[in-house]
């Protein structure tokens, strides 16, 4: 079994563990540990840490997860109704391909068991094996990263920075479309800019999400991964002094990102990568892997949509196009409704929703097609 291969987490955070007050978020967890694995038998998240930092051409660490463990596991949990394990970790493989392969048959195995896979450490690239977990899954893909670049360079790089590249050209080619949140222009070449816009992928800079956080809620509403590169927050906050970035989402920003994630009823797959596994750093990404098992325990289960009578439509006409919009009566979120057009070859199968906001729907009605919509439209052809 795949899940054999797995360490179990370290006897002296077991011991640590045992210390806990009663409420505390470790007690109420099932561990691996070298007497047991847990039951996955009605489990709803599972975490775990990988030690894996060649695609970023880094040393693997030793030990490196104990004290995050520590520092998650003494926070209290919230009004939750979660069943929550701790599988431990993926220890690096022989070569880098042969973790990729563990990454990918576990994430797998999680999905296939309506787990939600929580992936925490190693280089950024371990989105690739995430990735390619849906392979056999009969679906499309819609993956979000929030880092200030956009991984799609070419030459002369590390892996995990260029990993995206070999995700939209290899085959089997499952992504529906990619996202990305907090980008720092000056991170990224002019050609990587072009391409985001020759694809009718989303983009979002760094000011522009800082200034009105609420405008990506849509975008991790729509999202299947969602994968964090923790360079895109400020060093300030990190803790990061090793690679130091002066500018990035502050704390309670990349926080407030992971609740948006863990909301959505369609994340599947949620990864925290790129940390030098330090004090200060584990101490954010701990309360940030709180913030999206709090999401998950909010969800609405709006999603997918097998009736629209829980929804107010409304119907926009902008130039000659008829923009449909509904509106939740339970969550007060809002959708768009996608166009399926049968004399073409593209990607939809019907009509689909698309989130959105309630700005999108004034826009509409003051003559402004929303720019997801049109995106979302265009790309459907490709």
């Amino acid at each position: 079994m795949v899940f054999d291969f797995l360490q179990p987490v370290s006897e002296d955070f077991i011991v640590f563990k045992e210390q806990l007050p009663n409420h505390a978020l470790g007690k109420k967890v099932a561990f691996h540990t070298v007497k047991e694995f847990p039951d996955l038998e009605g489990v709803d998240v599972a975490i775990i840490c990988v030690n894996e930092y060649r695609g970023g051409d880094q040393e693997n660490q030793k030990n490196a997860f104990t004290f995050f463990r520590k520092q998650f596991y003494s926070l209290f949990p919230g009004n939750w109704n979660v069943s929550l394990v701790d599988l431990g970790n993926i220890q690096f493989g022989e070569t880098l391909e042969d973790t990729y392969f563990l990454v990918k048959s576990i994430n797998e195995d999680l999905l296939r068991k309506k787990v939600i896979p929580i992936i925490i450490g190693g280089s950024h690239d371990m989105t690739y094996p995430i990735y390619r977990a849906y392979d056999n899954l009969d679906q499309m893909v819609n993956l979000v990263t929030i880092d200030n670049q956009f991984d799609f360079a070419k030459e002369n790089v590390a892996f995990n920075r260029s990993f995206l590249t070999k995700i939209i050209v290899e085959e089997p080619n499952n992504l529906f479309n990619f996202s990305n949140i907090g980008y720092q222009t000056y991170y990224n070449s002019q050609e990587e800019i072009d391409l985001i816009e020759k694809l009718y992928f989303d983009a979002y800079r760094l000011g522009e999400v800082s200034h009105k956080i609420a405008i990506a809620e849509p975008v991790f509403r729509d999202a299947d991964v969602v994968s964090v590169d923790m360079k895109s927050v400020q060093s300030a906050y990190s803790g990061n002094e090793k690679e130091f970035n002066p500018n990035g989402f502050d704390g309670k920003e990349i926080c407030a990102l992971a609740r948006y994630s863990g909301i959505s009823d369609k994340v599947s797959t949620f990864g925290v990568f790129d940390w030098n596994p330090s004090e200060k750093e584990s101490i954010l990404i701990a309360q940030m892997i709180w913030y999206f098992i709090e999401g998950f325990s909010y969800r609405s289960k709006e999603y997918p949509f097998g009736t629209k009578e829980n929804y107010l439509k409304y119907i926009v006409l902008v130039e000659d196009e008829e923009l449909i919009f509904f509106k939740s009566n339970k969550t007060d979120r809002w959708w768009i409704e996608i166009p399926f057009l049968d004399n073409k070859n593209n990607k939809l199968k019907r009509n689909t929703l698309l989130p959105c906001t309630h700005d999108d729907y004034l826009a509409a009605c003051e003559q402004e097609i929303p720019s997801r919509w049109w995106k979302a439209y265009r790309r459907n052809l490709l």
